[in-house]
């Protein structure tokens, strides 16, 4: 099958969705497919507003539509509800194309915590943007539930993966401070609630790998901790296994890759009862789930590295792949009505 997929989240972003969307990708060449990334790689960007890390393509519409014209896919999918985005909507629309999008991020949330901006204003937009595609994946159940409850229709399950090879268990002195070590990774941002793992009062030593916009007023404010940035997935192995807990304070996340990572290195979690730590975990005992954030970090303490790791094994990036697939066929011109 010859599939565009669509985003406006790409490299040199580092972020669950250019993880997940790069290796379905890699999944779906190695399966036999043809796939083609239409990204802002390939078009003039301005930084997005409050978060300049993110490159928004500006003006794109009439190119974006030429090269999914050109390439002329047998399924096409809109991951992003950006700017690439709506041009590549607009142009199915126009020309009776069936298409799939994707329910990444929970963007209601994250506009919110950054503006203010109420939440039923945002879903209405994207209920309005997701309302014609043919499937809206979703990465758990409970975000399914959440998508349906506010109105949307056509919801189907795309899970994740964790590359096993990559993340591993493994000796690693990576991390050099005094024990227990106390771990989060990913973007440094408010939605991410990063601050309320820092001002815990917890034994041992904190790090923070990762980088955004929150990173320079936390590192002022909480000294006590350590910091590094962005890794490649080698050396963040290594970090991982350094580590005895993985924190994971955000409550907006809808899956969370880095669980999974931490999981595979054989590191134990720690977070809240919330929707994505509860859809990766289960009723599994790889990982600490409380609402006081501290007791979940000392009864991680606890759990033993086989378990984490046995758990992680459970998710697979081929599967992952083949429900993706599965989905596209609703998009392909076969599926269209006569």
């Amino acid at each position: 099958m010859k599939v565009m997929i669509v985003t406006d989240a790409w490299s040199p972003q580092v972020n669950g969705v250019v993880r997940t969307l790069n290796t379905t990708r890699r999944e779906m060449q190695a399966m036999g497919h043809e796939v083609d990334i239409l990204s802002p790689q390939e078009f003039r960007t301005l930084p997005c507003p409050t978060y300049p890390d993110i490159r928004l393509s500006v003006l794109a519409g009439n190119a974006a539509r030429k090269r999914i014209r050109d390439y002329a896919p047998d399924a096409l999918h809109i991951a992003t509800e950006g700017p690439l985005g709506l041009a590549a909507r607009r142009h199915a629309l126009d020309n009776n194309l069936p298409f799939t999008t994707a329910y990444h991020t929970r963007f209601p949330e994250y506009v919110k915590a950054r503006t203010g901006i109420p939440l039923s204003w945002t879903y209405r937009f994207l209920r309005w943007f997701h309302r014609p595609a043919r499937a809206v994946m979703a990465p758990t159940p409970a975000v399914k539930a959440d998508l349906e409850a506010f109105g949307f229709t056509n919801v189907v399950l795309w899970s994740r993966g964790v590359d096993l090879d990559v993340f591993r268990m493994q000796d690693s002195h990576r991390l050099d401070t005094a024990h227990p070590i106390f771990l989060y990774v990913g973007r440094v941002a408010v939605e991410k609630n990063v601050e309320a793992f820092l001002k815990l009062d917890l034994p041992g030593s904190k790090w923070v790998v990762g980088d955004g916009p929150a990173l320079a007023g936390l590192r002022a404010r909480y000294h006590d901790a350590h910091y590094l940035g962005v890794m490649k997935q080698a050396e963040l192995a290594e970090v991982y296994a350094s580590a005895d807990v993985f924190v994971f304070p955000s409550r907006t996340d809808t899956f969370g890759l880095v669980l999974l990572e931490a999981l595979a290195c054989g590191l134990p979690v720690a977070a809240y009862p919330v929707t994505g730590p509860i859809d990766v975990l289960g009723n599994s005992p790889a990982g600490a789930l409380h609402e006081d954030l501290r007791e979940a970090c000392l009864a991680a303490l606890a759990i033993d590295r086989r378990t984490a790791r046995a758990h992680a094994e459970k998710f697979s990036w081929r599967a992952a792949t083949e429900q993706f697939v599965g989905h596209l066929h609703l998009a392909t011109p076969a599926s269209r009505p006569r």
